[in-house]
């Protein structure tokens, strides 16, 4: 499978602004590229790439007064293959964890896991380590949340969010970290592409999307708290502890956003759009 992803962003400054851009697909993928990605600018300026912290790639520049747009657009080869799943994966004790992964126990910005701490005992403590209390944690987000696209907030944290109502997906991903976390199980923010291909295509506009990657049995696993489902296609662009590590576009000055394009679908051999239904059967 081939699938196509990629994002415009279209601001208003008022004076030339720096910004920092975590847009571009993650290292690993570059060598499924059916080509370069095409990273463009209008007017054109200089673009720099660096790794952060979490070696997410990032991408600065400054825009000119005015209008300007940001576009990446890139073709990748897809295994075709469902997120992982292992029924049986199990949870690693602290003193046996990895020291990369303890950072991802610790409380953040939006993930006040000290704060829901005994909330998340209470809700998940009884149940058995492992897999299932996972999921039990997805499943909770979904009883208490509703996906409504239009409520998305900059000051919503897991905390707001565990009083239940609207969200989006950062909203579901918060959530969920700040109760794993709080349950000593490493947990992390990912932001990327995931498109309706194997699923039926959803009547709303495409953006990127947020999930979250758990540690278990040695490994880090995929769960989508927002969809409560396994996804096929997904293309990751960054990772962090919460959405503030993973901003998609940082402005170091004022800016207006005029226009916000996002696609992810399967493409044929001659870039095409296909129907997403066509591949894949959920088992």
């Amino acid at each position: 499978m081939r699938v196509r992803v990629g994002h415009e962003f279209r601001i208003k400054v008022e004076q030339p602004t720096p910004l920092i851009c975590l847009v571009a697909p993650e290292a690993a993928r570059h060598t499924d590229f059916v080509a370069p990605e095409q990273v463009t600018t209008e007017p054109h300026v200089d673009v720099h790439e660096y790794r952060d912290l979490f070696d997410n790639i990032c991408r600065r520049m400054v825009a000119p007064a005015g209008e300007f747009i940001l576009r990446g657009d890139v073709t990748l080869h897809d295994d075709e293959m469902w997120d992982d799943v292992d029924f049986a994966a199990q949870e690693t004790r602290v003193e046996d964890l990895p020291d990369d992964a303890l950072i991802y126990l610790m409380a953040s910005r939006y993930v006040e896991s000290d704060v829901l701490s005994q909330q998340a005992w209470d809700l998940f403590g009884h149940l058995q380590p492992g897999w299932g209390r996972v999921q039990a944690v997805m499943d909770h987000g979904h009883k208490v949340l509703q996906f409504d696209y239009g409520t998305a907030s900059v000051f919503r944290t897991a905390n707001d969010a565990s009083k239940g109502g609207m969200a989006v997906c950062r909203d579901f991903a918060h959530l969920s970290l700040a109760y794993l976390r709080a349950l000593n199980i490493p947990a992390r923010y990912v932001n990327g592409y995931v498109g309706d291909i194997g699923v039926p295509k959803v009547d709303a506009p495409m953006d990127f999307a947020a999930w979250i990657e758990v540690y278990l049995s040695g490994r880090w696993w995929t769960f989508d708290p927002r969809n409560n489902e396994r996804r096929l296609g997904r293309v990751v662009v960054a990772r962090g502890r919460d959405a503030a590590d993973v901003a998609m576009l940082a402005s170091f000055g004022p800016h207006q956003l005029v226009g916000f394009t996002v696609w992810c679908h399967p493409v044929d051999e001659n870039g095409q759009e296909l129907d997403g239904m066509a591949f894949g059967q959920a088992t």
